[in-house]
């Protein structure tokens, strides 16, 4: 299970009020949204089933049954089709986005977690943390195009969809892997905090965040030069990372301090946000500016609004 871990201007900064709570299901772990129709979605790996959350009412509109023990999930804002990782049976399940319905369940490599869509190509990326590969599945045949070799249980996987490089967070190597996505091969491998386990990319700025789990910090780096040029301390066993694109604003789930760290532009942290219990997966809205938070300890999602 994923949870066994070992050892300029900033307009979301700031709550405009607090935190809603919607309840889901059992153990969440990955959440992400549609940007273009406003749902959520929600991987719950405790009931194996996928919420539907309706970001204007907050209310949760659909369950959808998935693979065993579902840990990531990712949303193409293209096709509307959601992509959902599950660790228990090495698959990845499609879903419609308009029907809400499986289309298509994907073998991928062993233990999926991570998993990422570029939208301009249409390619998925399936970090699979007990083989040390990444999976690259095409959306048209929903089918595995190429695996790659990357470092010691990948977890997080983040793709830029303006240059096209996938980004995978190594946590046993304590590395973050860089693909390029034109070849399907590593070219390099950048050296981040202790056990990351979440990654995040800013398409605009060019800046990819890591969570060093067991160092309690997020790494920042340099998508042009592939350099960490800061590590900013968060709060305890920080898991999932997301990134407001619009305002460049990254939001760190801190499972083991039950809150959310706000680090802006400048690689400081301006707020931290109380949260449900052991929040895990991040997910960001950059139309609403809303936040997402899955909470794996309270079967809830923490919706922060900003401003």
């Amino acid at each position: 299970m994923p949870l066994t871990l070992s050892g300029g201007e900033s307009p979301a900064s700031t709550v405009s009020s607090a935190p809603a709570t919607v309840g889901v299901g059992i153990e969440p772990l990955g959440v992400a949204g549609d940007s273009t129709t406003g749902t959520v979605y929600v991987a719950n790996s405790g009931d194996n089933t996928v919420s539907v959350i309706d970001g204007t009412t907050d209310a949760v509109t659909a369950t959808v049954s998935v693979g065993s023990q579902p840990a990531g999930v990712a949303v193409d804002p293209t096709t509307h089709t959601i992509y959902v990782t599950n660790d228990g049976d090495n698959t990845v399940s499609v879903i419609d986005g308009t029907t809400d319905a499986v289309t298509a369940t994907v073998s991928v490599g062993s233990e999926p977690l991570g998993i990422a869509v570029d939208p301009t190509t249409g390619a998925v990326y399936v970090a699979n943390s007990g083989d040390n590969t990444v999976s690259v599945i095409d959306r048209t045949t929903d089918a595995v195009t190429a695996t790659v070799g990357v470092g010691n249980e990948p977890y997080g996987v983040g793709a830029d969809p303006t240059t096209h490089v996938i980004y995978v967070a190594n946590a046993d190597s304590n590395t973050v892997s860089v693909i390029d996505a034109a070849t399907d091969a590593v070219t390099d491998t950048v050296g981040v905090g202790g056990r990351p386990v979440g990654l995040a990319v800013d398409p605009t700025t060019d800046t990819i965040y890591a969570t060093n789990y067991n160092s309690d910090t997020l790494s920042v780096i340099d998508g042009d030069t592939e350099a960490v040029t800061a590590t900013v301390g968060v709060g305890s066993q920080p898991a999932g990372v997301a990134v407001d694109p619009a305002n460049h604003v990254a939001y760190v789930a801190n499972y083991n301090g039950n809150s959310l760290s706000v680090i802006d532009g400048t690689d400081a942290v301006v707020s931290t946000i109380p949260v449900g219990t052991a929040p895990y997966g991040v997910g960001t809205d950059p139309d609403t500016h809303a936040v997402l938070v899955s909470n794996f300890g309270g079967n809830t999602v923490s919706v922060v609004a900003s401003r």
